[in-house]
C-alpha cells in the first residue's frame, strides 16, 4: 500500500491473548511495515483463573494485553463484556461499531466464523457486522473519520485448524512469520497469568508450545519454519484483493 493510504489494522478478538495466539506474527510484520496496530477484546478475561476474583483477574489480564500490544507499538481496547456471555445483541454491537469508528481500520482480523467457543463465534459475527456498517454516518454518534470504508476482513485459524465438527479449515492466505516467531512468543508470554496456571496444570510450558506447534504446522504447508493462516472474507462489498499477499508464505 502507498504511504497515503489508510494503514490501520484492528485485531478484534474475544479474550486477552487471542490475538497473540492467532495473528500476533502478522501484526508484528504489519507494525514493522509501518502500520498502526490496534488489538481489542470483547471481554477482559474475567473467567481465566482458578484462584482470583473476577475483578482482580480482569485487571491483571487487561494489563497483560496492554503490555503485549505495546511491545509492537500497538494500542489495546476492551469492550468490557463478560467471559462466556458474549452475545450478538444491540448493546454489544453498538460498542463494537463505536470502537470501529474511533479506530477506522482498513484491515481487520477476527475469529473464525465456526470455532470451539461461542464467545469466539459471537465476536466473529460482531466484527463482521461492525466492519460492514461502521462507515455509515448514522451508525454511531462517534465522529466518522475521513476515509472510513469497508475494510479487508480476515478470519484467523480456529484452534488446531479445525471447525467444531472436526472439519479441516482450508486457508486462503498464509503469512510467513519465521522471523517474527520469537517476538510473537514474547508477546504471548506477557500473558503470564494464563501461562502460569496452564504450566502448573500441564507440568510443561504448554501455553507457548501449543502456539509454536501450530505455527510450525502451518509453516510446513508452505515450506517455511512458521506461518499464520487466514480465510479472507470476500463477499459483497468487501475488498477482494489479498492485502496480505506481500507477506505471503506461499
Amino acid at each position: 500500500m502507498s504511504g497515503n493510504e489508510n494503514r490501520t489494522v484492528l485485531a478484534m478478538m474475544a479474550h486477552p491473548d487471542d490475538a497473540e495466539f492467532l495473528c500476533g506474527g502478522t501484526l508484528i510484520r504489519l507494525a514493522e511495515a509501518g502500520w498502526q496496530v490496534h488489538v481489542a477484546t470483547a471481554a477482559p478475561g474475567d473467567c481465566g483463573t482458578m484462584t482470583e476474583t473476577r475483578w482482580a483477574i480482569s485487571a491483571i489480564r487487561t494489563e497483560e494485553a496492554r503490555r503485549a500490544a505495546a511491545l509492537i507499538g500497538g494500542t489495546y481496547h476492551c469492550l468490557d463484556e463478560r467471559d462466556g456471555f458474549v452475545v450478538y445483541d444491540k448493546p454489544t454491537l453498538h460498542k463494537c461499531v463505536d470502537l470501529f469508528r474511533r479506530v477506522a481500520p482498513s484491515l481487520v482480523f477476527t475469529h473464525a466464523a465456526k470455532d470451539y467457543m461461542m464467545d469466539h463465534e459471537m465476536v466473529s459475527l460482531l466484527t463482521r457486522a461492525a466492519s460492514f456498517i461502521y462507515g455509515a454516518p448514522n451508525a454511531s454518534a462517534v465522529p466518522l473519520c475521513e476515509g472510513s470504508a469497508v475494510p479487508h476482513l480476515y478470519y484467523c485459524d480456529p484452534v488446531e485448524g479445525t471447525d467444531p465438527l472436526g472439519n479441516v479449515v482450508e486457508p486462503t492466505t498464509w503469512v510467513d512469520i519465521a522471523d517474527q516467531l520469537e517476538k510473537k512468543t514474547e508477546m504471548l508470554a506477557c500473558h503470564e497469568s494464563q501461562r502460569e496456571w496452564l504450566r502448573a496444570h500441564h507440568g510443561t510450558d504448554e501455553y507457548l508450545e501449543a502456539m509454536r506447534r501450530h505455527a510450525a504446522m502451518r509453516g510446513a504447508q508452505t515450506g517455511t519454519a512458521a506461518a499464520e493462516a487466514f480465510v479472507q472474507h470476500r463477499g459483497h462489498p468487501y475488498p477482494r484483493e489479498d492485502v496480505l499477499a506481500p507477506l505471503s508464505a506461499t
